[in-house]
């Protein structure tokens, strides 16, 4: 089995702990062979369709032919150069195009880096050294962000891992998710020189921003003095072309990417405007570097990607995510499951009443879940090993994929509350 040689090579056997299936109950996870549009097919032969995507890159599905395509004909000329190149130039102007909020940018190799880089570049423009973060949210695993909420509106971060000091953490004031007032609160106690914020959460399930909540963080972004920076990596390019800036009216200081951005091959970056993007060096003073920043493969899989997410593909993505997302309430009956949903970001919650923040989805009944997820597995349904990761839409997902997948999912409801 590879499982048992993965255990001994690998921490848990896996490169990243969601992987491992341990949070649905499962012994050891799936070891997948290949991808096929909205398909996965395991060692073993078993295929899955597929709703997790990679965890969001991959929105037109597997192996698309012409990201394909385009990562080979790159791969033929070189795979990696430690010097500038066209396609980086052309990839930046596509993302500033279509973001509203970015006039430069930076590219970088992962969400979490981003993150890291944003962050230094916000204190460096502010001054100020605490961060407000939502009970929640993740946006990596950088040490001071992996800070867990306390009691009370606006606490101060404590570790939530061992390894990260705690003068890190404590630089993190962790507040509600949709409470506009323990924000105001947190900002009146302390010197915070940003707001960092999904802007759709997306894990600890999909839970969307209250009416008025980002426009409310961008105003008391301004009333402070502090940055707004959200973190697109899961909503950029997903939620609409613009991301969920372009969604909900509301512009950002920062923008952290990622996901999307690289079509499948590690890429990240953020951006904002010219005067704090001059900052980074070599135009400023805020140092960051990378050696693969830029990576010619995974730019050609961004530029191939971007190119086919046009104003008709978002409106394919919402109406397939608007049909899983009814298919699975009308699936779940008179079980108490509530089904949240935005373009291309599904999740389905056990719980009786709707999700609004992280204290409402930990309290969801996640054994229920786990059985569920079980269950889809067992039926060819490869569904998120969290409850609180969202389902990721594709447009290689078609109608009949949904459809085989709520009739899976009526029988997995009902096996999960038996």
């Amino acid at each position: 089995m590879i499982y048992a040689r993965a255990v001994g090579l690998l921490p848990g056997g896996v490169n990243s702990p969601v992987r491992a299936m341990r949070s649905i109950g499962r012994e050891y996870p799936i070891f997948i062979d290949r991808g096929e549009g909205c398909a996965l097919i395991d060692v073993d032969g078993n295929r899955y369709v597929d709703w997790v995507c990679s965890w969001g890159p991959l929105i037109l599905g597997h192996a698309n032919p012409p990201v394909v395509d385009a990562v080979t004909e790159a791969a033929a000329r070189g795979t990696s150069f430690g010097a500038p190149t066209e396609g980086e130039v052309e990839l930046a102007q596509e993302v500033i195009d279509r973001f509203a909020s970015v006039q430069m940018l930076r590219m970088v190799n992962s969400g979490t880096e981003a993150t890291m880089s944003a962050i230094r570049l916000a204190r460096a423009a502010t001054g100020r050294e605490k961060l407000i973060k939502f009970a929640g949210a993740y946006h990596g695993h950088v040490d001071g962000l992996l800070a867990e909420a306390g009691s009370g509106l606006a606490t101060q971060g404590i570790p939530a891992s061992p390894g990260v000091p705690e003068a890190q953490a404590a630089a993190t004031i962790v507040v509600p998710w949709n409470d506009p007032d323990a924000v105001e609160a947190a900002l009146a106690e302390h010197d915070i020189a940003a707001i960092l914020a999904e802007p759709v959460p997306a894990n600890m399930g999909v839970v969307a921003p209250a009416d008025g909540f980002l426009e409310r963080l961008r105003e008391l972004a301004d009333a402070y003095d502090a940055l707004l920076v959200l973190d697109e990596v899961i909503t950029g390019f997903r939620v609409a072309r613009g991301g969920a800036q372009e969604r909900f009216g509301v512009e950002a200081d920062l923008t952290i990417m990622g996901k999307v951005l690289g079509g499948g091959l590690p890429a990240a970056a953020y951006g904002g405007r010219r005067e704090l993007m001059e900052r980074i060096a070599p135009a400023g003073d805020v140092y960051q570097a990378g050696t693969l920043s830029g990576n010619p493969l995974a730019v050609a899989a961004g530029l191939a990607t971007l190119a086919r997410l046009d104003a008709g593909a978002y409106e394919r993505l919402a109406a397939l995510s608007d049909r899983l997302a009814n298919g699975l309430a009308q699936a779940a009956g008179e079980h108490p499951v509530q089904v949240a949903v935005t373009c291309g970001l599904v999740t389905p919650f056990f719980s009786a009443e709707p999700v609004r923040d992280f204290a409402a989805a930990s309290a969801c009944d996640l054994d229920a879940y786990a059985r569920f997820a079980r269950e889809l597995l067992d039926r060819g349904i490869y569904p998120p090993a969290s409850q609180f990761e969202a389902w990721f839409v594709s447009l290689a997902h078609d109608e009949a994929a949904i459809d085989r997948t709520v009739e899976a999912a009526a029988d997995a409801f009902d096996a999960a509350f038996s």
